[in-house]
């Protein structure tokens, strides 16, 4: 089991990487699947073999309540369908924590449930907010958990300039589920996931 790291260095690290991913030029995407609440896209990965993800859409929601949706907290198990349980393990100062959360099956349980233990990071970004984590190799797995790891990701959320009460949520997601799986079944469920994510936080926002 792995100590946990400096949050500070990291933090800046992960912002930094986001940051990056977000002034990737749009001709490197290439469009995995569209809907009415959002556009997902795809590039190859630097961190490993799969793909990092793109999704995009305008949220009607003030920046502050949308992230408050997002990063982790209680809002969150109540409305994403593909969590199943999440704890705070650990907080740090500077909206800093280590979280560990279980995910559903997916694809008919092609894809088992798997386990994450994520550092997660909230912050400031232009006119709006950044909320962003990395998983750690920390703490022992759950048995019927394959362990899965997210290199770095997250969301941006920033108010659109003429509807201040819209915004804008960008994420960046490159998730490595482990385990034997197909290439194809990952992909599809990443795209589906994806698309999901804002069509069920729109919901739940409107609740």
């Amino acid at each position: 089991m792995d100590l946990l790291p400096d949050a500070a260095p990291l933090a800046t690290k992960l912002r930094n990487t986001l940051v990056q991913y977000h002034s990737i030029p749009d001709s490197e995407w290439r469009v995995a699947k569209r809907t009415k609440d959002a556009t997902v896209w795809r590039k190859p990965s630097e961190e490993f073999s799969g793909y990092l993800y793109k999704a995009q859409g305008v949220v009607e929601d003030v920046t502050n309540r949308i992230v408050d949706h997002i990063r982790p907290g209680p809002y969150r198990l109540d409305w994403d369908s593909l969590m199943t349980t999440m704890d705070i393990l650990e907080t740090f100062e500077e909206n800093c924590c280590v979280m560990r959360y279980t995910t559903a099956g997916q694809l008919w349980n092609i894809i088992a449930p798997r386990e994450f233990v994520d550092f997660s990071y909230t912050t400031s970004y232009e006119d709006g907010l950044l909320t962003c984590g990395i998983s750690l190799d920390y703490g022992e797995v759950r048995p019927n958990f394959v362990r899965g790891f997210n290199h770095p990701c997250g969301w941006f959320c920033v108010p659109l300039k003429d509807y201040p009460s819209h915004s804008l949520l960008t994420g960046y997601i490159q998730t490595e589920l482990r385990g034997m799986l197909p290439r194809s079944a990952v992909d599809t469920a990443m795209s589906s996931t994806l698309a999901n994510f804002y069509s069920d936080l729109k919901k739940a926002l409107k609740t």
